[in-house]
């Protein structure tokens, strides 16, 4: 089964406008952004040209530039005739010593730093979405919990943990806070996994289903702390694992 469909809430974060002048570049890193974090699932279509263009903020002439630099990364096919478009390939792009040299630029400070960084905003997402989800949302975050479970490789767990969390502060109804989870997962959700092997993700999994249960019996206490506690369990174990790494 594809994964349910963006909502309006993470729609409005994920084509939001570009800042006036925006570039082919920026268009591109958006839409890779979207990709490698789950948001867009392989085999789904973009918007049509003319409207990703308009909600983007950029010309058709911009957007199909970025397109064609997508296409040459290997992000997105086009297809013509009826029934065409551009869609996603997402990239199964689990390198265990290419993911491991970004780890090793960062020292055991920074990494605790981010750490507390997203274990404040998981928290606040987390504590907001259970005052404000709605039961569409619910069933989305159990939909992208059961996925994580389901999982059969490092790249499709990281992706949909990545999308759970943001599905969570999409659930709180702020766009910041969305924001600031795909920001954070950028930059750091490819090392996150890097620790953990098949035998973890029943017990993360288990996590999620908690916090869940949090959310959806409306525990905004509760579920700040579940959130706050699982971050930094993930931080705990990547900062154990950077310093089993030579260098």
């Amino acid at each position: 089964m594809p994964p349910r469909a963006l909502s309006t809430a993470r729609t409005r974060t994920l084509f939001a406008p570009l800042d006036a002048g925006g570039r082919a570049d920026a268009v591109t890193r958006r839409l890779t952004q979207a990709i490698r974090l789950g948001l867009l699932a392989d085999g789904e279509r973009l918007p049509a040209e003319a409207s990703l263009a308009s909600q983007l903020g950029v010309s058709p002439v911009t957007l199909r530039e970025a397109l064609a630099s997508l296409r040459e990364l290997g992000l997105v096919e086009t297809r013509r005739g009826r029934g065409g478009g551009s869609f996603v390939c997402a990239p199964d792009d689990h390198d265990q010593a290419r993911l491991e040299r970004p780890l090793r630029l960062l020292s055991l400070h920074e990494l605790q730093d981010i750490g507390d960084h997203r274990a404040a905003v998981a928290g606040a997402a987390a504590r907001l979405a259970a005052q404000r989800a709605i039961p569409g949302d619910i069933a989305a975050l159990r939909e992208h919990a059961a996925r994580l479970g389901a999982a059969a490789t490092t790249t499709e767990r990281r992706r949909a943990d990545a999308r759970l969390h943001i599905e969570v502060a999409a659930a709180a109804q702020s766009p910041r806070l969305t924001a600031g989870e795909m920001e954070l997962w950028s930059e750091i959700g490819d090392l996150i996994w890097l620790p953990m092997g098949a035998d973890q993700v029943a017990a993360v999994a288990a996590e999620h289903r908690e916090l869940i249960d949090a959310i959806e019996h409306a525990e905004p206490g509760l579920a700040r702390e579940l959130a706050e506690r699982h971050v930094a369990a993930e931080t705990s174990r990547l900062l154990e694992f950077r310093l089993g790494l030579a260098g």
